[in-house]
């Protein structure tokens, strides 16, 4: 079984801004893969789907950005799935807009979604895929940029 989660907060007020990148690729799997149900467990919203003879758990934690960790590491724990087996969507201000950077391991670079996850899942070695957002211009403050 392979956990997939995006990260990002909940609330409209956080649709498609550039820190709920996560949740936006998610939402995109789950379209292309024809997931249509989800329960909300855990601190997340939890599908599952069979692909490429496997089980997938597409998660969005409903934690807000900075205790992604909690939920995570929840199902993590209660799926006894391995930090190999997991997956982290995620924004990244040091990257350009639109380019990604995929590592199996690494610190949080100062990413606290990332800092929440090292924390639960007590390693720094699990998959992430890090979209590039870019640094804000035009005077924006980076709270402004991502939200």
């Amino acid at each position: 079984m392979k956990l997939v989660a995006g990260l990002g907060n909940p609330g409209k007020e956080y649709e498609h801004t550039r820190h709920n990148m996560g949740f936006d690729v998610i939402d995109e799997l789950a379209r292309r893969w024809s997931v249509n149900i989800w329960k909300t467990d855990m601190k997340a919203e939890i599908a599952s789907v069979v692909r490429f003879g496997e089980k997938i758990l597409l998660v969005k934690p409903l934690t807000y950005m900075n205790l992604s960790g909690d939920a995570v590491g929840a199902i993590a724990n209660y799926y006894k799935i391995p930090a190999e087996d997991i997956y982290i969507i995620c924004d990244d201000l040091d990257l350009p807009a639109g380019k990604t950077r995929i590592r199996k391991k690494g610190s949080a670079g100062g990413h606290n979604g990332i800092k929440s996850l090292i924390a639960c899942l007590h390693t720094e070695e699990f998959v992430r895929f890090r979209i590039g957002v870019g640094r804000p211009k035009d005077g924006h403050t980076v709270i402004e940029h991502v939200l």
